[in-house]
């Protein structure tokens, strides 16, 4: 009864993890369509994702491993492709138009991207400036959007333990073989590594270009995730095969809750220009 209901609560997690990492990808995919460039984006971040995930789809088939690991492996792999396809389709497209690749390169949005120009572009008028979101609207899409998500891993959770209520489920066998753990580690210090292009870019970019949903989702994503594996069993077994997953997925929470510091923390200071912009204007 034990292993039933945290088998339960793991394919509630996984089912949850699923969902968010269905839609990790879709938020940037959207924003670099929208901006007609993939310049927010580290080139080496998504290349390093993407061997990262080649390993961990790699090492969970020859483990064995839990059919979401593998599903996910392959999605993941999919996007992965699909990003870097945006991003030099975009260079290909801008650069036949002389188009800047950010739109921070272009004068009339400079002032907000380099501390050393003036505020105001050209004529001295806020109307250059690009607006900032208004944080309140931020907040309540993020909301909205992760209860919508999480509510389709749930509802795919309830159909999944209707179509199982009849047939009980048998505990998998997991052997801990040594080619899917090197596999599973190397894929774990590849997806944390390949964090630092990203932070080190938004230093320059100011997070211009990123979408905060992308790490919103990951760090949900990643969090249920390895807590389905942990929900499943704690037995030191289990503990040990999953190992590189449940490392790779925690420690990278870590990293992607910093590259939302970076973003609101530009998006604050950015919005302190206009503020202090429009009471000189005012007080003029």
């Amino acid at each position: 009864m034990a292993y039933d209901d945290n088998q339960e609560l793991s394919n509630f997690l996984g089912w949850v993890a699923i969902a968010c990492w269905l839609v990790v990808y879709s938020p940037q995919i959207i924003e670099n369509y929208q901006l007609q460039s993939g310049e927010g984006l580290s080139v080496s971040f998504v290349l390093i994702w993407l061997v990262g995930d080649l390993c961990n789809l790699s090492g969970a088939l020859l483990a064995g491993l839990l059919p979401t690991i593998i599903i996910l492996g392959v999605y993941y792999s999919s996007c992965d492709a699909i990003l870097l396809a945006q991003i030099y389709y975009y260079r290909w497209k801008r650069a036949r138009r002389g188009v800047p690749l950010l739109v921070s390169e272009d004068a009339r949005m400079s002032a907000l991207y380099d501390e050393a120009s003036p505020l105001l572009p050209g004529d001295g008028h806020s109307e250059g400036l690009p607006k900032i979101k208004d944080a309140r609207r931020e907040t309540l899409k993020f909301v909205t959007s992760m209860l919508f998500v999480f509510g389709v891993g749930v509802a795919a959770w309830a159909v999944d333990r209707h179509l199982h209520k009849e047939v009980p489920r048998s505990k998998p066998v997991e052997v801990v073989e040594w080619r899917s753990q090197v596999l599973g580690w190397i894929s774990a210090a590849l997806f944390l590594g390949a964090r630092v292009p990203q932070i080190v870019k938004n230093l320059s970019t100011r997070c211009e270009g990123l979408s905060p949903f992308l790490f919103v989702y990951s760090i949900s994503g990643n969090t249920t995730y390895f807590l389905s594996i942990l929900a499943a069993s704690l037995d030191p077994r289990h503990i040990l095969v999953n190992a590189p997953w449940i490392a790779g997925s925690a420690l990278t929470v870590f990293l992607d809750l910093f590259v939302l510091y970076q973003f609101f923390y530009y998006r604050r200071e950015d919005s302190k220009k206009i503020r202090l912009q429009e009471q000189s204007e005012v007080a003029d």
